[in-house]
């Protein structure tokens, strides 16, 4: 394999870069638990700076932005194969197995690194299989695996059930923190209104008025025009 490939099958996703390391920011939109076959990845959520090797599990909330750095390992290749939980799987899965939904009041980062487990290991071994299958024709198949990973992080982690089963929406946060944070992103305005809990229009009137003193941030942000 050469140049840079990702393979998406379903929630499934098969990532491979040679060469040169990349790097690049990201909105986090569905929760992912991803396994690191070979190379580094670098995440920056705005706060902390966390560092995954091969051999490390970790899983990524949804809902966030999160800037990366893909370093392939010398005369080597960058690998990793993450799951990706969509909401109607994970609602779905909570009826079928009796999970009320609740609100994710742990306060902690959107990346969280997981101690290694017997249990994942295995799971992560019987994907690869699955890279080698075409996408309209295992769709079941893919389906169940995705819900064998949701039992498995909930046998060795139980205390991530709360932010699985949250399917509330952002809630209105405090914008200025928020915008300093991550004015650095490079997203649409209707991605950071979303994520501050606003309408555009008011995620608008609220910027203005927070910032209306301060021209050259709107100028570095990109998201107002300054006059």
């Amino acid at each position: 394999m050469t140049g840079q490939e990702d393979k998406k099958l379903q929630q499934i996703v098969y990532s491979c870069y040679v060469s040169r390391s990349r790097e690049g920011e990201q909105f986090v939109q569905e929760h992912i638990f991803s396994y690191q076959i070979s190379g580094t990845l670098v995440l920056n959520d705005g706060n902390k700076e966390s560092i995954f090797r091969a051999g490390d599990f970790r899983f990524v909330k949804r809902n966030h932005l999160l800037k990366f750095i893909k370093q392939p390992p010398q005369s080597g290749e960058f690998k990793t194969v993450s799951i990706y939980f969509d909401q109607e799987t994970l609602r779905n899965f909570s009826m079928e197995y009796g999970y009320t939904a609740r609100e994710d009041r742990s306060g902690d980062g959107p990346i969280v690194a997981l101690k290694p487990s017997p249990l994942y290991k295995s799971y992560m071994d019987s994907l690869m299989p699955y890279e080698q299958l075409n996408d309209a024709g295992h769709a079941s198949l893919l389906s169940i695996k995705a819900k064998e990973a949701i039992l498995i992080l909930l046998q060795a982690n139980p205390e991530l059930a709360p932010v699985l089963f949250d399917f509330s929406e952002p809630g209105k946060i405090d914008l200025e923190a928020f915008m300093n944070k991550n004015f650095h992103f490079n997203v649409e305005l209707k991605r950071f209104a979303y994520l501050t809990g606003r309408s555009l229009a008011t995620f608008k009137r609220d910027f203005e008025k927070i910032f209306h003193l301060s021209k050259s941030r709107l100028k570095v942000a990109r998201l107002l025009p300054v006059r």
